[in-house]
């Protein structure tokens, strides 16, 4: 793709540019190939929220169908108000803006608009992203509201909503019985959990 800052992205596409072994990838432009996604598959980022202007974001951004943006009301009558773009768990609102960059960096890796010529390229060129925040802006948060986030993704497919995916690149300090269970009742609804392995090193 002509994004770029295209050739940052070893994990895509690894000539060696950072000095790493050339070809150790994930084989993107041989991918994008067959595929460059769908706009039809709801992806959502439980994080710390999404910049929804950003301009490598904004194309590929989940808007609630039964939403009227900036009214005030609750249209769609799920329980929260304005909820164009996600839910925001943290602070219990529709609003899920970024306030870290950490939500937003791992929502351009997912789907971050590719060919536009500009910033980078996602594993999806194409697909929606539904922002679920439940981390403040120092990157800290609670697990009643990762369960929060969770269960309005499932909502939200129980409602017609082609979300498929979760994205979790977080951690926590223990167990929990109640985040294992909301996590159970995603997958039943068919959504898949995916969580980071960590940037610790370690062989899991």
């Amino acid at each position: 793709p002509n994004d770029s800052r295209f050739a940052e992205l070893w994990g895509m596409n690894n000539t060696g540019q950072t000095g790493g072994t050339a070809d150790v990838d994930i084989d993107a432009p041989e991918a994008w190939n067959v595929t460059t996604g769908s706009s039809a598959v709801v992806v959502g980022i439980v994080d710390t929220g999404i910049n929804y202007n950003h301009p490598d974001l904004a194309a590929n951004m989940w808007h609630n169908p039964g939403e009227i943006a900036g009214n005030s009301i609750d249209d769609d009558g799920n329980g929260v108000v304005d909820d164009v773009y996600g839910f925001n768990a943290s602070s219990s609102n529709g609003n899920p803006l970024d306030d870290n960059g950490h939500g937003s960096h791992c929502a351009g890796t997912i789907g971050g608009v590719g060919n536009n010529g500009q910033g980078v390229a996602g594993v999806n060129w194409n697909v929606k992203l539904m922002a679920l925040k439940f981390l403040n802006s120092s990157g800290s948060g609670t697990t009643d509201a990762a369960i929060a986030a969770i269960q309005y993704a499932v909502t939200m497919k129980q409602r017609g909503v082609n979300i498929r995916v979760l994205s979790n690149s977080w951690g926590g300090s223990g167990a929990s019985q109640a985040l294992q269970d909301a996590i159970t009742a995603a997958n039943t609804a068919g959504i898949l959990f995916v969580a980071a392995a960590g940037n610790s090193s370690s062989d899991n």
